[in-house]
């Protein structure tokens, strides 16, 4: 009787821990839906302000709407001030064109839009090197400098609340590896250390305190037989450290890969306590319309995962209610993590728009329940 109690009690804890696990595994992050864009829109540049008054200060600028056709470009924008708030429109885009993969941040209380690139009827595109700063009293947009090199698809970083970094990214006819850097005082470029892998596009990436995570994109590959270049998934991610005395130093190292298969265009962004975010995304790259350089329509991820810099590893946070994918930016502000348009399941281009709090560190699982602790 003895014994079969001591089974009974064991079996009886092991079930406990399992029920905790996988109630753990289940938890949902906090999800707030908030007022919808005016449009729906994808592969949006997407900044973040805080005002000294009220709540964050959001904006989207140019991207892609619901026909998902070359005409669909679109060189709108738009700005909501606090949460649940109305959306209020914009001046557009200057160039008299929509543009995609654009990327917009904040510095100093300021937004600068950089890059992108144009669709033509024919299929022709075309990257732009303009860099716009918006006058946040009236709503217009200035030039402010523009690119040594145009880029498109490019992951857009900021350091010391000064310096914008354009990490690789895509320059008319092919990938580069490039880091241009943009001194927001006086609008002077220049070259910092070189991307240290092979050049992408669509990689996502985020910053804390001088010290960068980048991860996957697209790489070009050229067979040695002459046939047609392929685009394929670029199972990478780096570490760079700034230097403190030379912002054009970097010092970059191979980190192992993040949980689950490479992405294309995650959402990425930092906390204030060094976790470093990624969301959403695709395993299949595509092209604009969302439909796979394979010829496959892609399909949203929800997992969501970060790298603690702290700790120096990846972390699993669970899985958003609906996957998401192509996007420029994730912005923080207070806690929650905010998500601006993109693309749902059947390459859907959507209006919404809603934020999360990051949720406890959970098993590493993805939105099909597969484990993804190996590529």
């Amino acid at each position: 009787m003895r014994v079969e109690s001591l089974v009974r009690a064991v079996l009886i804890l092991l079930l406990g821990l399992f029920c905790a696990l996988v109630s753990a595994a289940e938890a949902p992050l906090r999800v707030e839906r908030l007022p919808a864009m005016p449009a729906a829109v994808s592969n949006n540049a997407v900044a973040l302000v805080q005002q000294q008054e009220g709540g964050p200060l959001l904006i989207t600028a140019a991207g892609l709407t619901a026909g998902k056709s070359w005409r669909d470009t679109t060189d709108q924008a738009w700005r909501t001030d606090g949460v649940g708030r109305a959306w209020t429109a914009l001046a557009r885009v200057p160039g008299g064109q929509g543009r995609l993969a654009s990327s917009a941040v904040a510095v100093a209380g300021q937004v600068y839009l950089l890059g992108g690139y144009t669709v033509a009827r024919d299929g022709t595109e075309v990257s732009t090197p303009e860099v716009f700063r918006l006058n946040l009293q009236t709503g217009g947009w200035s030039l402010f400098s523009r690119m040594p090199v145009p880029v498109d698809d490019a992951v857009a970083l900021v350091h010391d609340d000064r310096y914008i970094y354009l990490l690789s990214g895509w320059h008319d006819l092919g990938n580069v590896n490039l880091v241009q850097v943009l001194d927001s005082h006086d609008a002077s470029w220049s070259q910092a250390t070189p991307w240290p892998g092979v050049p992408v596009f669509g990689h996502a990436g985020a910053i804390h305190a001088g010290t960068l995570v980048v991860c996957d994109g697209v790489r070009v590959d050229y067979p040695a037989d002459g046939a047609a270049r392929q685009f394929l998934a670029a199972d990478a991610c780096w570490l760079g450290q700034i230097d403190a005395q030379d912002h054009r130093r970097i010092a970059w190292r191979p980190l192992p890969p993040h949980p689950g298969k490479a992405r294309y265009r995650m959402a990425a962004g930092s906390d204030a306590d060094g976790g470093l975010w990624f969301v959403g995304g695709s395993v299949n790259p595509y092209n604009f319309d969302g439909i796979g350089y394979d010829g496959v329509p892609a399909r949203p991820e929800s997992a969501v995962f970060s790298f603690d810099l702290a700790d120096s590893r990846w972390r699993c946070h669970g899985n958003l209610p609906e996957a998401t994918m192509d996007h420029r930016g994730l912005p923080w502000h207070d806690g929650w993590f905010y998500v601006l348009g993109g693309m749902r399941q059947k390459q859907v281009v959507s209006d919404g728009f809603f934020r999360f709090r990051p949720a406890p560190e959970q098993p590493c699982f993805n939105s099909a329940a597969r484990p993804e602790h190996a590529r």
